[in-house]
């Protein structure tokens, strides 16, 4: 229910008191538009005389007589944006289809419009579509948040087809210009249409994969961008590969170093064997198996001295050979951290875990080491003696050997909770 502090029952209040809709909504917030149909809605039935009315001192009030054949609705003068902004929302579907006749030449109601492409109403929604039709591509696509919004409902599926095939056929202007949109499904749409069309250089596709904030945005680009890759050719690697490989994430490195193949640069991936990410890993040994490469040796030459490199000692237990298992075992007791949390990592991922070895390391002072240690023996809790637990709970541990020693009692139906400090 819509309550005074209602932001759209002010909204709805303001407009029937003859607000200009500019001052009265955030016309460009796509949301706004939604919530004052659903506003104006749940009001007018609530208080019909807000809208019936024609006793307003502006006269700013809509009349259609109870007795009018249907479905006319007369109007007693010719309505205002405001005036039509109610009407196009109003429960009674006579009065927001005739509105719509009034809306075609109103820029300004185009977003109701586009609400209204999705009335329940078949005789509303129909005549909306008709406008909509109409309605100058530009317009349109100034709307692309809104539309996109709208399409998840069971009715939404005209309005975002219409604006996708703008964007297709229409001015590669208007693509372009959704590029830099904040919202994220307007965004998606521009840049899988500029994708399409070839709008885009592959040296800024690129450069919008290393960067861009979204995970599809990032994809597409990539994807594109390495598309045009032809083997041997340096300039092309320098402008497309080499900002992926740059990239801050995981899924737009893993894209660069797929593409050394691509550019038939396979030992090139070697640097990214050791890679902190698990798929950028992956990747570089496909790459270097794709070659000829086999990357297990690299990894066993890498783990005589991980220091530099700590996740070599992870990689190599993805290699998925079981006589690694000594090797990667004999690192749990490797001065740096890095390197005991990833040799843990391995043996989980070579499942050659035991419990003995890995016991003494839920005392370690480092999170990350412990953290992996406990995921190790998630599996085996009931192997470990709840003394041990219960000693890791005590006030002065270190809180990530707390949080430890909780999971893996609550793991063997123990129920405990975090101690804090005194």
């Amino acid at each position: 229910m819509l309550t005074g502090e209602d932001e759209s029952y002010k909204v709805v209040t303001q407009l029937t008191a003859g607000v200009a809709l500019d001052q009265a909504l955030d016309v460009r917030n796509p949301d706004s538009w939604i919530r004052l149909d659903l506003a104006v809605r749940e009001l007018a039935r609530r208080q019909p005389e807000l809208f019936h009315s024609n006793a307003s001192p502006s006269g700013r009030r809509l009349n259609w007589p109870p007795d009018a054949a249907l479905p006319t609705v007369t109007w007693q003068h010719t309505p205002g944006d405001t005036e039509l902004a109610l009407a196009l929302c109003h429960p009674d579907g006579r009065i927001r289809e005739a509105a719509l006749d009034h809306a075609e030449e109103r820029p300004a109601l185009l977003p109701l419009v586009v609400v209204r492409c999705t009335d329940w109403a078949a005789p509303v929604r129909e005549r909306a579509r008709a406008v909509l039709t109409r309605t100058p591509p530009h317009l349109l696509a100034a709307h692309a948040a809104l539309t996109l919004r709208i399409s998840r409902r069971p009715q939404g599926r005209f309005a975002q087809e219409l604006l996708t095939e703008e964007l297709r056929t229409g001015p590669t202007s208007q693509a372009e210009a959704l590029l830099d949109s904040d919202d994220r499904a307007t965004a998606r749409l521009a840049y899988r249409i500029a994708v399409e069309r070839r709008l885009l250089p592959a040296a800024r596709l690129a450069q919008t994969a290393a960067r861009h904030h979204d995970v599809v945005v990032q994809d597409l680009c990539a994807e594109a961008a390495v598309a045009t890759l032809t083997a041997g050719s340096s300039d092309e690697f320098n402008t497309v590969v080499t900002p992926l490989l740059k990239s801050r994430q995981p899924r737009v490195r893993s894209a660069g170093v797929t593409a050394l193949r691509r550019a038939g640069r396979h030992a090139d991936a070697e640097p990214y064997l050791t890679d902190r990410s698990a798929v950028v890993r992956a990747c570089a040994r496909w790459v270097l198996r794709q070659g000829d490469i086999e990357p297990a040796p690299m990894y066993r030459a890498l783990c005589a001295d991980p220091t530099a490199r700590p996740a070599a000692a992870v990689g190599l237990g993805e290699c998925n050979v079981p006589e690694d298992a000594t090797l990667i075992r004999a690192l749990l007791a490797h001065p740096a951290p890095g390197v005991r949390a990833y040799a843990l990592a391995g043996l989980r991922a070579l499942d050659a875990v035991r419990v003995e070895d890995v016991r003494p390391l839920l005392d370690d002072p480092s999170a990350a080491v412990v953290r992996q240690a406990t995921a190790a023996l998630l599996p085996q809790a009931d192997h470990l003696p709840q003394e041990l637990l219960r000693g890791l709970l005590t006030a002065d541990r270190p809180r990530h050997q707390r949080i430890a020693a909780v999971r893996l009692l609550r793991a063997v139906g123990v129920h405990v909770t975090l101690p804090t400090p005194s």
